[in-house]
Formats: structure tokens, C-alpha cells, sequence
């Protein structure tokens, strides 16, 4: 019967249902097959309400909106390009920083190619870059910035594995901080590689400025404290997460529309709308999930695919080898929430019988999954460059080739130095 649900819920999902139709439909059937009362299914709706860190989600996901709405990008791009744009190749490293930046705070890489890329990939086309580097650029480093806090996918990675009896806790806290060393990882890795590729390049040569770091500073002076909110407030231990995405918002909130005045009430009503939209449809799926899982869990189902891959897979060097590979399909085919939404319950307990850390598996997830935005058919990334730039797919594929690379070498470090991860708890 678990298999025959597993096959139904992929075959209706590939014929274009809506994704908690899916799930809800399988977990219904699940537990009526199973005898069990479907009151279980409200059960779990409900439960997932009173998770302390759901707060957060349509906070952070509130003032990503209004970031993106607003010129934020142009000053972050200012920023950015008056401090590292006099060195070599210092607008790709400034495309590079300003993307993840964006992304981190957004939670949206589709937003960040949208936003930035229309700013970005002129300059580097009129800087010398040559256009299908450019191109590659753009569109790849558009998902830099997943692994850094208050990222949307961490969080969400947070809540759902948090709703699970793994026998190992965690904090969102400890989450955040795990996604800081990877995730400048990636950074600094194609920041060097983008410097060595672009070394003899020709074009004008530019000066550290101090009167345009200080027009510079002064335009985004409201904004430069948000990420001292996340660093100072979370990691100091002076505020729950929830208390620190609530404090993000509200300041969002004043310097946008009040300060900045660049968005008006209307469009606030429009950037509200939207923004709950998209965390109505992901709590949605998220506690349909939930009750799917639990009954996945009923049926044993984690546990049998432990036996079985134990069975086949008879080393934690040899799983972790398995997992990138299943990952980076997976990434291929799916977009990031609904895999987080539903293999990260199937994955997590076979991971831990192999002895791999859940915040440690998250960052290996997360990373895969930014792989999965430039990976064909479903890359995202692709699709929303292809649109937003008017090239053809297939020339979008040949110009993100070489930073897939790149990216698919920090995966392996990342998954095979797990210090980089858990660097906060070690004694």
C-alpha cells in the first residue's frame, strides 16, 4: 500500500495537480487504508501552528518583499561595486557579494536575477566581460546566498525537521550559524575562480573613491544595519528568532515606506498580499506534509528504507556519495520547497543511522538544491534568466556550465568536511 501511494502521489503530481492536493490525497487514503481516524490529519494541522519558529517564516518572508519592491538593490549595488569594484574583476566580485546578499535576505533566487540581473548584466557587458561569462553570472550566482541567514530555506529545512522525533535537537540558531562558513565558501571559491577566468581582461582602471563610499553609505545608511539585526540579535543571544524577524519587518517597514518613501500604501497592500500568498501556499503544503509524514512514519516506511539502503550502501563515505547523487536529480526535477517539503522527512532518519548530523545534512541539502536551480529540466534559474534576458535556454545551459562546476566542487567539501558545518559545536 506505502508504494502505491508513493506512485499515485508522483503520477497525479506529474499530471499538473496542485502539490497539497497531492500530499493531502495520499495522506488521506494512507490513514484510511490504515483504519486510522482522519482527525489526525487536523491534528496535524493544527500542531504545525504552535512550532515557536513559524513566526519567523512570514516575517522574514514580509521584509524580503519590501526589499525587493523598493531600490534596495540599486544602493546594495552601489555599495558593493564602490568597495570592491577598484580591485581586478571587482564587478563580477561585486555581482557575486550583492547577489547573495539579496538572495539571504529575499529568499527568492528568482528575485534576485529579476531584480539585480537587470542592472548587473549591462555593467558587465559595458565593463569588457564577455557575454556569455556574464550571462553565466548573472544567472548563476542568483541562488548564492541560501545557506546564509535568514535565508527562507533554512528556516523552512528548520521547522520541518523540528517536527520530527530524530532524538537530536537543534536551534534555528544553530542552523544560521551552520550556514555561515559553506555558504562564504561558495562565495569566496567562485570569487577566485571569477578572478582567475577574468585576470586579462582589458578595461579602464578604477580608484578606491572615498567621496563615493561616502555617498555610497550615506544613501543605504537605514539599510546597512539589517544584517547586524541578524548577526548581533541572533548569534549574541539577545533575541529569539522569532523576536529578530519581527524586529527586521518593522524596520523594513519604516525605511521603505517611510524613510525612503518608495513604496506607497497601495503597493504595501500589493507587497502584503503577496508575500502571505506565498507563506499561505508553503504552510499549506507544509501541514499536509506533516500529516503525510506521519503516516509514512506509522508505516514504517523510513525505517524500511534504512534496512534497505544499509543492505546496499555499507559505508557513511559511500551513502554521503549516494545522497549528492540522489540530490542532484532530485534538484533537477523538483523545486526547492517541495524538496525540502518531501524527501527531507524520508531522509533525515536514514541520514542519522549513518551517523550524519541533521544541520549538517541540511547544508548538504540546501547546497544540492541551489545546483538544482541551474540544472535542466526544471532549473528555475534557467527559465527566469531565459525570460528576463530573452536568450534561448540552451545558450543559458552553456554559460552556467562552468559555476555549476565550481558549485558541484564546494558540495563535495562541504559534504565531506562536516567541520565546516558544526564548527559551533565542537568542545
Amino acid at each position: 500500500m506505502v508504494y502505491f501511494l508513493i506512485a499515485l502521489l508522483v503520477l497525479v503530481m506529474l499530471s499538473g495537480a496542485p502539490l497539497f492536493v497531492v500530499i493531502l490525497s495520499a495522506a488521506m487514503m494512507g490513514f484510511y487504508f490504515a483504519d486510522i481516524d482522519l482527525s489526525i490529519i487536523a491534528i496535524e494541522l493544527y500542531r504545525i501552528t504552535e512550532t515557536p519558529l513559524l513566526l519567523a517564516l512570514p516575517l522574514f518572508t514580509f521584509a524580503g518583499y519590501l526589499l525587493s519592491e523598493s531600490q534596495a538593490s540599486e544602493r546594495l549595488i552601489k555599495l558593493t561595486r564602490v568597495f570592491f569594484g577598484w580591485m581586478p574583476s571587482g564587478l563580477a566580485i561585486v555581482s557575486l557579494v550583492a547577489c547573495a546578499v539579496f538572495t539571504a535576505f529575499t529568499g527568492a533566487s528568482g528575485v534576485t536575477i529579476v531584480a539585480l540581473g537587470a542592472l548587473l548584466l549591462p555593467a558587465l557587458i559595458k565593463e569588457g566581460y564577455d557575454e556569455k561569462f556574464s550571462l553565466g553570472l548573472v544567472t548563476s550566482t542568483g541562488s548564492l546566498g541560501l545557506l546564509l541567514p535568514p535565508s527562507i530555506p533554512l528556516i523552512l529545512y528548520g521547522i520541518i525537521v523540528q517536527q520530527m522525533d530524530i532524538g537530536q535537537n537543534f536551534t534555528l540558531t544553530e542552523l544560521f550559524m551552520a550556514g555561515l562558513l559553506p555558504g562564504l565558501l561558495m562565495i569566496i571559491i567562485l570569487a577566485l575562480w571569477v578572478a582567475w577566468i577574468t585576470r586579462n581582461r582589458v578595461s579602464e582602471k578604477t580608484s578606491f573613491c572615498w567621496q563615493e563610499a561616502v555617498d555610497a553609505v550615506r544613501d543605504a545608511a537605514w539599510e546597512l544595519p539589517l544584517p547586524l539585526f541578524i548577526l548581533l540579535g541572533i548569534f549574541g543571544g539577545f533575541f529569539a528568532v522569532s523576536e529578530v524577524a519581527a524586529v527586521t519587518a518593522l524596520y523594513v517597514l519604516v525605511v521603505e515606506c517611510l524613510i525612503y518613501k518608495e513604496i506607497n500604501l497601495r503597493k504595501l497592500i500589493d507587497v502584503m498580499s503577496d508575500s502571505m500568498q506565498m507563506v499561505g501556499g508553503i504552510l499549506l503544503i507544509l501541514a499536509v506534509s506533516m500529516a503525510f509524514t506521519n503516516y509514512l512514519v506509522d508505516a514504517e516506511v523510513p525505517l524500511h528504507l534504512f534496512e534497505w539502503v544499509k543492505e546496499n550502501v555499507d559505508s557513511r563515505l559511500t551513502f554521503l556519495v549516494v545522497l549528492n547523487l540522489f540530490l542532484l536529480v532530485l534538484g533537477a526535477i523538483l523545486d526547492i520547497f517541495s524538496a525540502l517539503i518531501i524527501v527531507v522527512p524520508l531522509i533525515v532518519p536514514v541520514a542519522i543511522g549513518y551517523g550524519v548530523h541533521p544541520v549538517h545534512l541540511g547544508m548538504i541539502f540546501l547546497a544540492n538544491m541551489q545546483i538544482g536551480y541551474l540544472t535542466p529540466p526544471v532549473g528555475m534559474n534557467l527559465f527566469i534568466a531565459s525570460y528576463r534576458f530573452n536568450r534561448p535556454i540552451t545558450e543559458l545551459y552553456q554559460a552556467t556550465l562552468p559555476f555549476m562546476l565550481i558549485l558541484l566542487f564546494c558540495v563535495v567539501i562541504i559534504t565531506y568536511v562536516p567541520w565546516l558545518s558544526l564548527w559551533f559545536l565542537e568542545p
